[in-house]
């Protein structure tokens, strides 16, 4: 088994982690409060990473150029901007649907790793990562009613469009993280993806310090009164994020990301025999269709 494979389903794994967390976090603080802990309190662990390596294992700093710097800040911004725009569709009725249409990242990415890095994917990838999409949109979907009518309006509608843009943010993201751990050149795979995280993580931290100190002063305050379980979805999210940048290092972005659908088997896990709650067979078909397209990415 390649190494990015047990990585990747870690990551997922640390991810589900972290949206938990800040599910929790979001009942004491303000969205802006809920997702600054995943920047600010993950970059001490970003850091962590970082000097480990380094001092424990010998690994020499990599050294940053001006194309490095550039994929880390249009990979920061893609994220926040994805992040952001997800928040936003919440506040319609119907945002399950912008919310599935904003899992197209993995197809999404496979676009721009074309695009920005010249990689091409095969047709047994493009298959497999077609399936994965479909089954969790089919998952996101799963208690709007549907008719062909319907689902022929949902492809212009607003959500949809917030969801595409989404996703469109995420996929840009993904593959500049790839684009910038790659253009360090060296020493190896797991000091450049520590050093792209820590960049990363520190020029967000920064973003989101400033938006809170001109819109939102009084998050900080509920923040600091809530710091261990900020302490914790920092961890496991920088734990996270570490392991999708080796992986993305070590394997192309949209492959990676279609591995990653692997993190709706785990949330529908814990909704299942966690939350006691009820699924329906669009949830099952849609299941079943992630494994299967994981299954395809995996072995073929």
């Amino acid at each position: 088994m390649e190494l990015w494979i047990p990585i990747t389903i870690a990551a997922a794994f640390l991810q589900n982690l972290r949206s938990v967390g800040q599910k929790h976090l979001k009942g004491v603080m303000g969205t802006t409060g809920a997702t600054f802990v995943r920047f600010g309190f993950g970059l001490p662990f970003a850091a962590l990473f970082l000097l480990a390596l380094h001092f424990l294992a010998e690994f020499p700093f990599p050294q940053p150029n001006a194309a490095f710097i550039g994929w880390v800040l249009l990979g920061g911004l893609g994220q926040i901007g994805a992040q952001f725009l997800l928040i936003y569709l919440f506040s319609f009725r119907n945002f399950a649907v912008g919310t599935a249409y904003s899992r197209t990242e993995p197809a999404q990415a496979a676009i721009f790793g074309l695009i920005f890095l010249g990689e091409w994917a095969s047709p047994g990838t493009v298959a497999a990562i077609a399936i994965t999409v479909i089954g969790v949109m089919a998952i996101s979907v799963a208690h709007v009613p549907m008719s062909w009518r319907n689902l022929f309006a949902s492809l212009v509608s607003r959500t949809a469009l917030i969801g595409l843009a989404s996703g469109t943010l995420f996929g840009i993201g993904a593959v500049s993280y790839r684009a910038a751990s790659l253009s360090l050149g060296g020493p190896n795979f797991m000091m450049q993806a520590a050093m792209t995280l820590f960049v990363a993580i520190l020029f967000q931290t920064m973003i989101m310090i400033g938006w809170m100190l001109w819109k939102d002063r009084n998050e900080f305050a509920l923040i600091a009164r809530a710091w261990k379980p900020s302490l914790f979805v920092g961890f496991v999210g920088a734990t996270a994020s570490f392991g999708w940048f080796v992986a993305m290092t070590l394997q192309q972005a949209a492959v990676v990301k279609a591995l990653a659908q692997i993190e709706m088997i785990f949330t529908f896990a814990s909704s299942i025999y966690v939350f006691r709650e009820r699924i329906n067979p669009t949830e099952v078909a849609g299941c079943l269709l992630i494994i299967t397209g994981i299954l395809a990415l995996v072995l073929l």
